[in-house]
């Protein structure tokens, strides 16, 4: 999917851990070359669900943590306010924990390889629309 094909509300969502990305790949795209994302959908995937005896997990398991954390704080920046977007996702009360987010995350990456290569972010994004869906606003009751 290209970006123009994105929502709208998930490009706002997810701007700035992409221009952190984009900044990263500065120096490549300066010379010519194109840059891969920074930290891809593919590579949270693995971070959120280390192997079982994988030395590193608890570190892999920060930074999944750290990443869905920070995706879902600047959702609620984005969509709070007098001018905010409209939510691209909405957790259920009480929230879930992060291993079960985390897990869903695993599961949802998994099934969805096409997403693999994206920035984390997208495809954090793109996890939660389909996972924690809004209700849809009632329509408008007409007189």
């Amino acid at each position: 999917m290209t970006f123009s094909r994105i929502p709208a509300a998930l490009r706002r969502a997810g701007i700035g851990l992409a221009l952190a990305a984009g900044f990263a790949a500065g120096p490549a795209a300066a010379q010519g070359q194109t840059a891969a994302p920074a930290f891809t959908t593919g590579e949270l995937a693995r971070a959120c669900g280390p192997a079982a005896g994988d030395a590193n997990a608890l570190a892999s398991r920060s930074v999944c943590y750290a990443v869905l954390v920070t995706v879902g704080q600047m959702h609620a920046i984005y969509t709070a306010g007098r001018q905010a977007a409209r939510p691209v996702f909405c957790l259920p009360n009480p929230s879930p924990t992060m291993e079960d987010v985390s897990a869903r995350f695993v599961s949802w990456a998994a099934a969805n390889p096409q997403h693999a290569g994206t920035r984390a972010a997208e495809g954090a994004l793109r996890f939660a629309a389909a996972t924690y869906s809004c209700p849809q606003p009632s329509a408008a009751r007409r007189r």
